[in-house]
């Protein structure tokens, strides 16, 4: 098995050799070891190879750093999924650059019925963290695997809601496994391996987090997952490309709406306007859409929900819809001391929950009175 593995790192160390060409390779070959042992002349036949990368392959001698890289795996129990492992994450071998090496901390099953990615800005709002948070939650009993990418902000709220509601969560990660970044959330990776889920990464150690490789980064997060879901992001934010490539990849790609004035979800409310996304508001939205049936315990948990944890703000806000019967965010705002973004977050999260409903010219209206 070392002896594969040493092949394997090799095919992705040798230059002019991208995700493609070594599918394209393995494909033919059937083994990273089968390619290096391979005649000159097969491989320039192969197609897409050619004689330049022929050569490449042929006269590689990087093998003294694998060797340092294979010790760096046993000594901190890491392992590599190569693209032919029955563990590797299936659902990117339908894509057309998977990565050929997945290097791996902590063991989780990747292949389960339901994987989602759920992306966004490193500047959320209360809004955006709470939108996640009502997400997850309402996906935990339908054992979702959660994917994302470890980053400030709604990546990391991804996360830590999944661990809260006993998911898997899986971090892609933009470098080696020898590091962790953004540093403040190495406690974050941590408890994510304590608890099931894993870092995955193409990168060999001692790569650092440079900024292109963060959109190769994303590629694997948008290709193995069945949905991306982009909770806020502005209209160039890293979220975009990553929804983009899903797009590309025929997944299906959701947004959650905002604001019109508000630059964190330009970019959510432009994918909705192209049709590059699907609006939701709801993770039940999200499942009926995905054809994912709701499981009897979930059904019996939402049908029981007879009592509602509400802060003061939240019993406020209800207490104004009831007595005007329909009201809109700015007349709330109006009536509170909150921000325009507090009172929107605190209607979003009573939509979800279905105490309060929207009606035509963006009005709100009571549809059970929990107070």
């Amino acid at each position: 098995m070392v002896n594969d593995l040493i092949f394997q790192i090799a095919l992705t160390m040798v230059p002019n050799i991208g995700p493609v060409h070594a599918k394209i390779l393995v494909d033919r070959f059937g083994s990273a070891e089968g390619i290096f042992n391979s005649t000159c002349d097969s491989l320039e036949r192969t197609e897409g190879i050619g004689k330049v990368r022929a050569v490449c392959i042929k006269k590689f001698n990087g093998f003294n750093e694998i060797e340092k890289e294979v010790g760096f795996l046993k000594k901190f129990g890491m392992h590599a999924i190569f693209l032919t492992d029955e563990g590797y994450p299936r659902r990117l071998l339908n894509c057309y650059d998977p990565p050929v090496l997945l290097y791996g901390c902590g063991i989780c099953d990747l292949n389960v019925p339901r994987v989602i990615a759920v992306v966004g800005t490193r500047n959320k709002t209360e809004y955006g963290k709470q939108v996640t948070e009502r997400l997850i939650a309402d996906l935990a009993s339908e054992g979702v695997l959660v994917v994302s990418g470890l980053a400030l902000g709604i990546d990391s709220v991804a996360h830590k809601s999944a661990l809260k509601n006993g998911l898997a969560t899986v971090a892609v990660l933009g470098h080696g496994l020898d590091s962790i970044y953004p540093p403040e959330h190495e406690g974050l990776a941590k408890q994510m391996v304590r608890q099931g889920g894993c870092l995955l990464t193409e990168y060999r150690s001692g790569v650092k987090p440079d900024k292109h490789n963060f959109p190769m980064r994303n590629r694997i997060v948008a290709g193995m997952c069945d949905a991306v879901v982009v909770v806020e992001t502005n209209a160039r934010g890293g979220s975009m490309i990553t929804a983009e490539l899903a797009g590309s990849y025929n997944r299906d790609v959701f947004a959650f709406p905002g604001r019109s004035t508000d630059q964190k979800s330009a970019g959510t409310n432009g994918l909705i306007r192209q049709n590059k996304a699907m609006l939701v508001s709801s993770a039940a939205e999200l499942m009926d859409t995905m054809g994912w049936q709701i499981t009897e315990s979930h059904n019996r948990k939402l049908q029981s929900q007879l009592f509602y944890e509400l802060s003061e703000d939240e019993r406020e806000v209800i207490k104004i819809i009831r007595n005007l019967e329909t009201v809109s965010i700015d007349e709330l705002h109006s009536r509170v001391a909150m921000t325009v973004s507090s009172v929107a977050a605190i209607i979003l999260k009573l939509e979800l929950e279905n105490i309060i409903g929207s009606m035509p010219g963006k009005r709100f209206r009571l549809l059970l009175d929990p107070v």
